[in-house]
């Protein structure tokens, strides 16, 4: 019982075999059967039977009507598609689908009148014009243009010409009869009938002529008529005519735009390289036309000899360029001819003018390629020493000796227009030495342009030496006594072009310059203990150095290094004297010219200006502030700038300080001298002045302007200063009292107060039995979607392989097929070279039985 029984639970079909997903009777050798381990009440099963069979062949159904279908399209551009009705629905049945497209073909029918006019809905056209109009109208002809016939002759000639002379033969045969005249000849015949053809052309066109004027006429006259029909126009109809809307700006604009002037296209700008070769090529040729006046040579010699002329020139270009007529006059009852020798003079006036204009084209040519403002004055000056030599070589007249050795000695002391790079500072300075500043400027400007890096490979170098060489001059000129400091402010032009085109090498020689000046100044130091301000040449190399290379970037080469000079020149050299005094205020101004960008503050700066400032105040006592290195609160220098007699401050009148004060003062009366220490205390307030106005955003601005404010009040209880003093320390004052404090006392922040830590149980809800404990909803909502992308994951991978899979079996069968024709075709080929043989053998046999 027990053995029956098992057998027909195994014989029993499981519960999904009994659903309606398969097949009513499935092949049972296609039916898989999922067996379970255990029978679980409650839980519904899936997938207990499958069908990989069916399962197999609808996919591969599937990727023959798709994928293979892609895969035998691949190479193909064209595609195919049908638009009868419902050819892609699969909801409408065949039936339906041919019912349908029988209805809409009838309904294409209907509207048709002829049953046999297959193109009635279309219509032919030739030129636009539809050819069933055409076909109804006769060609007309045109009886004004005898267009077809120009050129053509008349019946009758033609037929005595091609038609065998049958009606020249007909006329003669009748003349006999005709009044007894003589018969006339074929010649006679063929010139009345050319005569009587151009009398029919004749007439046809003073037929056409006689059209065209009255139609003009007739066209005048209409214009007549209707310009009286214009006039007498009612005034009612005039009124009821409505006023012409007017017309949108945007569309005026737009017309207006339509007739402006288009741009023009320009000649193309010059490259650097272009420009330097064409002011080289002026320079030499200015500078052998003054060799050649050196030399005394005639204009004559270095003029072009004319061409050699051919016997077959007809002299096409000549042109008659002058006037060779002369005035004819009667002197004392004798002929004179004038005008021969002034003729002479001022064609070669006119020549000199000429080359004297295409100079200055030249060099305003060159003046405008180049940016700066301050070389057009080089220029100006380089025009104003070329032209007294030009000048004197317009004498009129003949020349004789003297004029022509005036002319020589003028173009001798005339400065060249070339020069060659300067290899060392003693050839510069022999150069310019003995030259006034204009041809100093000119000079070195005439370098630059002879010795240009587009011009040869090696003047780069060269001009990159030349800047060492001038700034080596700039320093002796600021060394001299007295300084010559217009040549330096011009030649910084020159320094400014050199470091825009070799900022390396410029960069270098300016820092070799600042080393120098420092270990100078630190050896002073080790040696003596203190040392005092530098010369007048290393403050103008800090200035320079401010105005080649930018100050406001946050670290710099070469400005970084000059900041820190600055410093330590402000805190290392103690003021012993007025001239120390004017050096320091320079130091102070090129200081804020570096830092009026950035907005650094400098303590250094602060601290020798408020030194000065308790320098020039009398009372020590009652002030709040302390002097810090390189002052002293006590001392011989402690009241450098206190003036000694308070009427020398009502003779004082406010001016900036001469540089030239920093190289050295001469003997001093004690007038001038406190007229000097006044110049410098109100240097020093508007430097404080600018202080103050470029430090109000600090926070920390009120502890730095407290002994300020001290000094400030100091000098103004002392009433022997000036009104100008006065009211400057008033007007700083009033400043720094009207900032407000940038910054608040340091406080407590106000946070919440951290709560303890409270130990609460953690409570872990009971999840389904197998599943992992302790993980929350949005863990298992997580790790959900991570199975189900898994799964996805392998499902797509299955499904690539399969179609990899499928492909393969293509190509193999395709591959099988392809071999298959070949060996047939081959077998094909054998077979029939094998007939061939077996038939000539034969033939071969026959012939030999023979």
């Amino acid at each position: 019982m027990g053995k029956t029984k098992a057998a027909g639970t195994r014989t029993k079909a499981p519960a999904g075999a009994r659903s309606g997903r398969a097949k009513p009777n499935p092949n049972p050798f296609e039916v898989k059967v999922n067996r379970q381990k255990f029978q679980i009440l409650g839980r519904k099963t899936r997938h207990d039977v499958g069908l990989p069979g069916v399962s197999r062949a609808r996919a591969i159904q599937k990727r023959t009507q798709t994928l293979l279908k892609e895969y035998k399209e691949r190479e193909k551009s064209n595609v195919f598609t049908d638009r009868r009705f419902g050819e892609y629905n699969s909801n409408i049945s065949p039936e339906e689908k041919m019912t349908k497209r029988f209805a809409l073909e009838q309904q294409r029918q209907h509207g048709k009148k002829n049953i046999y006019n297959l193109n009635e809905d279309e219509e032919l056209t030739h030129y636009g014009q539809s050819l069933a109009d055409i076909e109804k109208h006769h060609d007309i002809v045109d009886s004004d243009s005898d267009s077809e016939e120009r050129g053509t002759l008349s019946a009758e000639l033609t037929a005595a010409h091609f038609g065998g002379g049958g009606l020249l033969h007909k006329n003669t045969t009748q003349q006999p009869g005709e009044g007894g005249e003589k018969p006339r000849s074929r010649k006679e015949l063929i010139e009345e009938l050319i005569a009587k053809s151009k009398q029919d052309k004749r007439e046809r066109q003073a037929q056409r002529e006689g059209a065209l004027e009255l139609t003009e006429k007739l066209d005048q006259d209409w214009k007549e008529v209707r310009s009286l029909l214009a006039r007498k126009a009612p005034q009612s109809e005039n009124r009821d005519t409505k006023e012409k809307p007017q017309a949108d700006p945007y569309d005026l604009m737009v017309r207006e735009l339509g007739f402006e002037m288009k741009a023009q296209p320009s000649n193309r700008m010059k490259t650097e390289e272009e420009l330097a070769k064409e002011e080289e090529e002026r320079l030499q040729s200015l500078e052998a036309d003054r060799l050649r006046r050196m030399l005394g040579k005639d204009e004559d010699e270095n003029a072009k000899k004319p061409k050699h002329t051919s016997a077959d020139d007809l002299s096409d270009g000549f042109v008659l360029d002058k006037d060779d007529r002369r005035l004819l006059s009667y002197k004392d009852g004798k002929m004179n001819v004038e005008g021969e020798q002034g003729r002479d003079a001022s064609d070669g006036e006119s020549a000199e003018e000429e080359g004297e204009d295409a100079s200055e084209e030249d060099a305003e040519h060159s003046r405008g390629s180049d940016g700066h403002s301050d070389l057009d004055s080089d220029v100006e000056s380089e025009e104003e020493i070329a032209r007294p030599s030009t000048e004197q070589r317009r004498a009129p007249g003949t020349r004789s000796t003297s004029s022509s050795q005036e002319a020589r000695e003028a173009a001798r002391t005339e400065l060249p227009y070339t020069f060659a790079a300067p290899e060392s500072y003693e050839e510069l300075k022999s150069l310019l030495s003995g030259k006034s500043i204009e041809e100093q400027l000119l000079v070195v400007e005439r370098i630059q342009k002879c010795n240009h890096p587009s011009l040869a490979v090696g003047n780069k170098a060269k001009l990159e030496k030349l800047f060492g060489f001038l700034l080596e001059y700039v320093g002796d000129m600021a060394t001299d006594d007295p300084p010559d400091l217009r040549i330096i402010d011009k030649l910084v032009v020159h320094l400014y072009d050199l470091c825009q085109m070799f900022p390396e090498s410029a960069s270098e020689s300016i820092k070799f310059v600042l080393r120098d000046a420092m270990h100078e100044m630190e050896g002073t130091i080790e040696a003596k203990g203190r040392a005092a301000f530098p010369g007048l040449d290393v403050l103008i190399y800090l200035k320079i150095t401010g105005m080649l290379f930018p100050t406001s970037d946050f670290r710099h080469p070469v400005v970084t290094p000059a900041l820190v000079c600055l410093s330590q020149l402000l805190t290392k050299c103690p003021v012993l004297s007025l001239q120390d005094a004017v050096k320091g205020l320079f130091v102070c101004c090129v200081f804020l010219d570096y830092v009026s960008l950035s907005q650094r503050f400098v303590p250094e700066l602060m601290n020798f200006l408020l030194g000065l400032l308790y320098v020039a105040a009398p009372n020590k006592q009652s002030q709040g502030y302390t002097p810090v290195h390189p002052f002293r609160a006590l001392g011989r220098n402690s009241e450098l700038l206190v003036v000694s007699d308070d009427k020398d401050a009502a003779t004082w009148q406010r001016r900036s300080l001469a540089l030239h004060w920093a190289s050295g003062l001469n003997a001093q009366t004690e007038m001038e001298a406190n007229h000097t220490r006044l110049s410098c205390l109100a240097v020093c307030l508007a430097l404080l002045q600018r202080c103050v106005r470029m430090y109000a955003a600090l926070p920390s601005f009120a502890d730095v302007a407290r002994p300020l404010t001290a000094l400030l009040t100091e000098h103004l209880a002392d009433r022997g200063h000036p009104r100008a003093l006065q009211e400057l320390c008033q007007s700083i004052l009033t400043e720094v009292e009207t900032r407000e404090r940038r910054y608040r006392p340091l406080t407590c922040e106000k946070s919440k107060p951290v709560p303890l830590k409270l130990f609460t149980p953690r409570l872990v809800k009971v999840l389904e039995f197998g599943r992992k404990q302790g993980s929350s909803k949005e863990e298992q909502e997580r790790r959900r979607l991570v199975h189900k992308h898994r799964r996805e994951f392998k499902g797509a991978v299955r499904e690539i392989r399969k179609d990899n899979q499928f492909l393969a079996r293509m190509q193999l069968s395709e591959m099988a097929e392809r071999d298959a024709e070949r060996k047939r075709k081959v077998k094909q080929l054998f077979n029939s070279l094998a007939t061939q043989e077996g038939e000539w053998k034969a033939l071969k046999r026959k012939k030999f039985k023979k």
